[in-house]
Order: C-alpha cells, then sequence, then structure tokens
C-alpha cells in the first residue's frame, strides 16, 4: 500500500516538473482569467487551503485527540498530501504559463518549492525511519548472540579472565587482547563472538549516521513548513486582488 501510493504521488510530482517547464514554451496570457481558467484555479485554491487541515488537526493537542478516535492522523496526512499535489497541478494549468505577475512568479514558485520541499521530507524522512528500526532489530539479534558466545567463552577461560561487554568498541579493543587461553587452540567461538563485535560496531556506526540525517530531516521539516506559511500568504493576496479587481467591474 505505502509503495503503491509512493508511486502514484512521484509520477504527480513528476507531472508538476513537467507542467511547470511549460514556462519556457508556452505562453496563454489570456487563460488565466478566463472561465476554464478560473474555474481551475478557484478548484486548486480549495485543494490547497484543504490540506490546512491535517496541519492545525496534528498541531492542535485537544483536536488532535478528537480528531484521532475517529480517523487515523495517516488518513489525514494522506489528504494532505494529495489535495496539495493535485491543487498544485491544477494551479499550474491556471497559470497559463505566463511571466506578467511578480505576485504570480512568487506564488508559482513558493507552490513548487512546497511540492518539492514536501516530498522530500515525507519519502525520506520514512525510509529513514524504517532503516533505523531495522538496524536497531538488527543489533539487538547481534547483541543476543554475542552474549551468548561470551557466556560460553568466560565458562572455558580462566577463573580470572572475562569475555568483555558493554560498549562495542571496548569489545573490538579487547578482542585484540584475549587471553591466550580464550583463543587458545583455535578457538571457533572467539572468533564468532569478535566477528559479531565487528558488525555490531558497524551497525551502531549506521544507526548513529541515521540519527543525524532524521535531525536533518527535522529542518528541512521546518524549512517545508516555512514555505508552506509564504505560500499560503501569497495565496490569500492572490485571491483578494482576484476579488477586489474582478468585482470592481460589477460597479456602477
Amino acid at each position: 500500500m505505502q509503495e503503491r501510493e509512493r508511486v502514484v504521488i512521484t509520477c504527480l510530482v513528476l507531472l508538476i516538473l513537467i507542467l511547470a517547464l511549460g514556462f519556457f514554451v508556452h505562453r496563454s496570457p489570456r487563460f488565466a482569467g478566463s472561465l476554464s481558467g478560473g474555474v481551475l484555479g478557484v478548484s486548486g485554491a480549495l485543494l490547497m487551503a484543504s490540506g490546512l487541515v491535517y496541519a492545525l488537526i496534528k498541531r492542535v493537542g485537544p483536536l488532535k485527540n478528537a480528531v484521532e478516535r475517529k480517523f487515523p492522523l495517516r488518513t489525514l496526512l494522506s489528504w494532505h498530501i494529495y489535495t496539495g499535489i493535485i491543487g498544485a497541478i491544477l494551479a499550474l494549468l491556471h497559470t497559463g504559463h505566463k511571466f506578467q505577475s511578480t505576485l504570480g512568479i512568487l506564488l508559482t514558485g513558493a507552490m513548487l518549492i512546497v511540492v518539492f520541499t514536501g516530498y522530500v521530507g515525507r519519502y525520506l524522512f520514512n525510509q529513514v525511519a524504517q532503516e533505523i528500526f531495522e538496524k536497531r532489530v538488527m543489533l539487538s539479534k547481534l547483541q543476543i548472540r554475542y552474549d551468548a558466545l561470551a557466556l560460553d567463552l568466560r565458562r572455558g577461560a580462566e577463573p580470572n579472565s572475562a569475555f568483555p561487554g558493554g560498549n562495542v568498541w571496548a569489545r573490538l579493543v579487547a578482542g585484540l587482547l584475549l587471553p591466550s587461553s580464550v583463543v587458545a587452540g583455535g578457538s571457533v567461538n572467539a572468533a564468532q563472538a569478535f566477528d559479531l563485535a565487528e558488525a555490531m560496531a558497524d551497525v551502531e556506526y549506521s544507526i548513529k549516521m541515521h540519527d543525524a540525517f532524521k535531525a536533518a530531516l527535522n529542518w528541512w521539516l521546518k524549512l517545508h513548513i516555512g514555505f508552506s506559511t509564504a505560500f499560503y500568504a501569497l495565496l490569500g493576496i492572490h485571491i483578494w486582488s482576484g476579488l477586489y479587481y474582478g468585482l470592481r467591474w460589477f460597479h456602477p
């Protein structure tokens, strides 16, 4: 299900990029003000504005608790993603690919950045979180195997020797200095334990790197929220100006 959603969203984002590139090969200055262009613009604005519902629910505690009893936040997040992307497609069609308004250019640019940052943050964040989870599970299994081997080695070692435990890096260093009684006779368990310690060190390092990347993605999410705020402010101004200058034609 998640993989299918990712493929669909990726295709829609690629469509947005293709439509955005149309600014360099196509112009229709009057389309945005036509009936068809107006319907596309209003529809796109309503879809993108409806995506604010998720952001509001997620950040208002009492509202979030009340909604989660009936709808999972995952469903609302999917709504937020689809309405934002489809709304952006309709908005790009509404523009008619004209570069005649500073407000329109800023609005379109902010919209594309919001879509891009949202797409990257959503799917990279999930991928990193899943990889961290899988590596923690792997580390737990390696630790269990290591502890079992360490117990066997303690039983066969000299009374005052102990196979190292605790930090993986400490185990690696200690593995190089194991008592001769442990390694004597080519102990297979000792070699396996040392290999496990190496594998655990690699996994722990990988987890630390993923945690750092996850922290960077949290900053990326803040960037997405910042551009989203700017986009909705520009969208509000665009709607107001459209209504103001449009309704003036009906004044006597």
